[in-house]
């Protein structure tokens, strides 16, 4: 009996709302993240038939000084929506910070603009003292609490325009209601490495994403994660973040590796020491963990992780390598893939010409040996 053939993966992209250049973990970025560029940046991802873009959230720039130039998410995206028609946009949200009955109504709003573009990648988590600074109190493990009960208040509210009633330890709604609701099903992406952030994904996550680490430990956390979806009798969706470094000849490459923090600054390393050091994120620290050169496997790469906080590994290589890593993840189980690239703009071109046709060519190979 054959096994069921796996779909293509989707393709996505990411909006650098810290900012952007050829040159990373400076005092300031060498492309503000101002709405003309991050408007190149979307429609350059539009043009080249990316699936959706990753917005994240952020407190603090964190990929330069912390009080470097940064976007608001919410305002930008809704910008961005505005100029774009096809693209989606996977809205990075941290439960908590804004009213869940005012929230259903801000996204339900932003979908009735976008014609129904947008999904929702819940983060219940946060760097190191963050949550703290923005006068926020409450423990890791309470975080994911509050954001089940967020996702479900939501998804109550958007069933119908008629009032409901919300009774939570962390929310309550009194007679509310959402009129009008999104314009189709948002969809639910949720992320972390904890138990209680893979207990979240298996009972609520329509996508559940990781960060990229070497093969072996995906696939390990891959069968906690369907475990989790399993215990709740859910059918898992996987998706992976990572960044590519990616020239046609490995040795440039790796080069280039070298020339992104070629001009980082003592001080923003510090800065990115300091939110690693002693954090409760199991995922965090894993993306941070020191290995000589940075090289994690043969070519995964993770000194981005020295001045960037979350994800900070790279695949790097020639197009028919990276492609090779990618198809490996893929036979995992990966459905979904969200890359970037430093500068976002020109490397979102280069990975749609010269990476995504290789790694179809190779699924399709795959497949017909299925």
């Amino acid at each position: 009996m054959k096994k069921p053939i796996r779909p293509i993966p989707k393709f996505d992209w990411f909006i650098p709302i810290d900012g952007d250049g050829s040159h990373i973990g400076t005092e300031v970025a060498e492309r503000p993240p101002t709405f003309d560029y991050l408007r190149e940046v979307v429609q350059a991802a539009e043009r080249n038939g990316f699936y959706s873009m990753l917005i994240p959230t952020r407190f603090a720039n964190g990929l330069f000084d912390e009080r470097a130039p940064l976007s608001e998410t919410w305002t930008m995206v809704t910008a961005l929506a505005a100029v774009t028609s096809k693209i989606r946009f996977l809205i990075a949200v941290r439960p908590g910070f804004i009213n869940t009955g005012l929230f259903s109504q801000m996204a339900s709003t932003l979908s009735q603009i976008s014609n129904g573009r947008i999904d929702l990648n819940v983060v219940p988590g946060g760097i190191k003292g963050e949550f703290e600074k923005m006068g926020e109190n409450i423990d890791h493990d309470t975080r994911y609490e509050r954001a089940e009960e967020f996702i479900a208040a939501l998804r109550k509210l958007w069933e119908s325009p008629e009032s409901i009633d919300f009774k939570g330890e962390h929310i309550r709604l009194n007679n509310v209601h959402c009129s009008p609701g999104p314009l189709n099903d948002i969809q639910f992406y949720l992320g972390g490495a904890s138990p209680a952030a893979l207990k979240l994904a298996g009972s609520q996550s329509d996508v559940y994403l990781g960060w990229i680490s070497k093969l072996d430990e995906v696939r390990k956390h891959l069968e906690r994660a369907r475990k989790s979806f399993s215990d709740f009798g859910r059918n898992p969706s996987f998706g992976l973040r990572t960044h590519i470094i990616m020239r046609n000849v490995e040795e440039d490459a790796w080069a280039e590796a070298s020339e992104l923090l070629s001009q980082a600054s003592n001080s923003v390393k510090k800065q990115r020491t300091s939110l690693v050091s002693g954090t409760t994120m199991v995922g965090a620290a894993e993306q941070a963990r020191e290995f000589e050169d940075y090289k994690v496997d043969t070519h995964l790469w993770n000194g981005i992780s020295t001045v960037r906080v979350n994800c900070g590994s790279a695949l790097v290589g020639n197009p028919e390598q990276i492609a090779n890593e990618l198809l490996l993840y893929w036979k995992l189980g990966i459905d979904e893939f969200i890359l970037s690239g430093y500068p976002h703009l020109e490397e979102c071109d280069r990975i749609a010409d010269d990476l995504i046709p290789r790694v179809h060519e190779l699924i399709e190979s795959e497949r017909r040996k299925s």
